[in-house]
């Protein structure tokens, strides 16, 4: 189905809070605007799923050492990439203790793939780069640097963005592989991910228009990935360009990509775990209920936003609304939302691409990021950035990258008056 099938089973909200669009997270949200805004348990759940909530967290925030972490690992804890919750700073290199907050993910052009229509392993490397280890050398030696350009708004303002510039050495000497793609990531925000693993995938579809049947410009996309615990294709909704399609995949995969953990979902090649299942699985039903903060309360500039955020397209892809299907967890199931995404990979042009394609997502495409929190993001940490290497410091210079089927948003923005970029911010600061 294309986008004009989607009315049928999306409901895009007016824009007044009235109508709840405040309750960002349905009956999950909670009330605290505060930097402990995004470590609450959904505020739905009931006592014993709290407790198993509450259970969750522990695998998440604990420190783990040899013999379990590594022996090749980019840190030794979830919460020191996500803390609070919130977004990973864009960090890193083998000095950093007790590792990055940044990785590099890797794969070559052609080759057979790991799984099913899934990427090429770098030999030697794998699809991760791992910049630590517990002992011998890391696989890498990795260094950031900066690279700015100047810009003008169609005012005469000026403003300069940046771009990262990452090194990478083999730790051993030996030169990196030929053809070898890289994709430098920093770690997003974790609320609401239940909602949205809960969003039907005929949602997904009835939102998608890769062939533009509209005429608007705007090409979403399912990407199509490996679900290696039903061992089927399926619709991906999770990752920077929605390469995996579950948040129990997700949690596996980042204990066994990040921290070296295998568990049951990826087992070591003898069979052996080191992740015991009750964690794993408390874990991933943690990250899968955390509760979504309500918007904030709104200036006459957030509501002149508002109106600008519909008027400048910027809702074509940050969709408002969406309604939650069917889930195992019932407190995510069949919920009114207001994301601000359509969990589709769009192309976002050459200034962002990073030329590693993931699945059916091209080198250029990215999945929309929800916006729900967004305003609270540098509340919970202070030096957060944005984007999905961190490169936006502000929320201005991450509209200002937006390329690809995004130009024409990107462009009413860095035109519009001094007025209506302040009023935009001011929305998304409400958020």
């Amino acid at each position: 189905m294309g986008r004009f099938a989607w009315l049928a089973l999306v409901v895009v909200a007016c824009g007044d809070n009235a109508t709840g669009e405040d309750r960002q997270g349905g009956a999950t949200t909670i009330d605290d605007r505060t930097a402990l805004a995004f470590t609450h348990p959904a505020a739905n759940l009931t006592t014993d799923q709290q407790t198993t909530f509450v259970d969750g967290t522990s695998p998440f925030k604990f420190e783990w050492q040899v013999p379990e972490l590594g022996p090749q690992f980019n840190n030794n804890a979830c919460v020191h990439c996500h803390a609070s919750n919130g977004r990973g700073l864009s960090l890193i290199g083998n000095d950093l203790q007790p590792g990055s907050q940044s990785l590099i993910r890797v794969s070559l052009a052609t080759g057979d793939p790991a799984v099913p229509g899934g990427d090429v392993p770098v030999p030697g490397f794998g699809l991760q780069l791992h910049d630590h280890a517990t002992v011998g050398l890391p696989q890498v030696l990795t260094s950031l640097d900066w690279m700015e350009q100047p810009g003008t708004f169609g005012d005469g303002a000026t403003f300069s963005l940046r771009s990262p510039i990452v090194t990478i050495q083999a730790a051993n000497g030996a030169p990196l592989p030929d053809g070898m793609l890289t994709s430098y990531r920093t770690a997003p925000q974790i609320i609401g991910l239940g909602l949205l693993e809960a969003v039907s995938p005929d949602t997904l579809d009835a939102l998608a228009d890769p062939d533009d049947l509209d005429g608007d410009g705007i090409r979403g996309r399912v990407n199509l990935v490996w679900d290696v615990e039903q061992q089927a294709t399926v619709v991906g909704r999770f990752g920077v360009k929605a390469n995996t399609p579950t948040l129990h995949i997700q949690a596996a995969a980042a204990f066994v990509n990040d921290i070296g953990l295998t568990s049951y979902v990826f087992p070591a090649d003898d069979g052996s775990r080191k992740l015991a299942d009750n964690l794993l699985d408390a874990a991933a039903f943690m990250i899968s209920t955390i509760a979504v903060p309500a918007a904030g309360p709104r200036d006459d500039a957030a509501w002149r936003g508002r109106t600008l955020f519909d008027s400048f397209a910027c809702s074509k892809c940050h969709v408002t609304t969406l309604v939650t299907g069917d889930h195992p967890i019932d407190a995510v199931a069949h919920q009114t939302i207001h994301p601000y995404t359509d969990l589709l990979v769009h192309d976002m042009g050459a200034g962002l691409a990073d030329g590693r394609p993931d699945f059916t997502a091209s080198g250029s495409a990215f999945r929309t990021p929800a916006l729900w929190g967004v305003g609270l993001a540098q509340t919970v940490n202070p030096m957060a950035t944005f984007l999905h290497d961190g490169r936006a410091r502000t929320l201005a210079e991450a509209i200002l990258w937006h390329g690809g089927e995004a130009t024409g948003a990107r462009e009413a923005f860095r035109t519009a008056t001094a007025r209506d970029r302040d009023a935009l911010l001011a929305f998304l600061a409400s958020l």
